[in-house]
């Protein structure tokens, strides 16, 4: 038995003013992200939901999408109707040449 389907939201219509909120490990983290993402790894997500908007425009984002799509799934069972899931993750943000930085000081790339 399977939920309702995972709402998502392709790279090219990512909005600028969307709360891009990335689920993956600290060390896939440093190596290259979005500007102005917001970084709370997926275990953390039940202690943290507070820290999840609940209001505009929620996208998650892993490397490929797997983890941020059952990160939307638990929001989604939790209250929260504002989160869609990246399509291909940062693997799909670098593909398109989107923006990305460091935490390390190298170039930024995705683990």
């Amino acid at each position: 038995m399977h939920g309702p389907p995972i709402p998502t939201v392709d790279v090219p219509d990512v909005s600028a003013d969307a709360y891009l909120l990335d689920v993956r490990e600290p060390e896939e983290w440093a190596a290259g992200h979005a500007p102005g993402a917001h970084h709370l790894p997926m275990m953390e997500i039940p202690h943290r939901m507070a820290d999840v908007p609940q209001e505009g425009d929620v996208v998650v984002v892993c490397r490929s999408g797997g983890r941020s799509g059952q990160v939307v799934a638990y929001l989604n069972q939790h209250g929260w109707d504002n989160v869609r899931n990246l399509t291909g993750g940062m693997q799909d943000w670098a593909a398109h040449s989107r923006p990305m930085v460091s935490e390390s000081g190298e170039p930024p790339r995705v683990l």
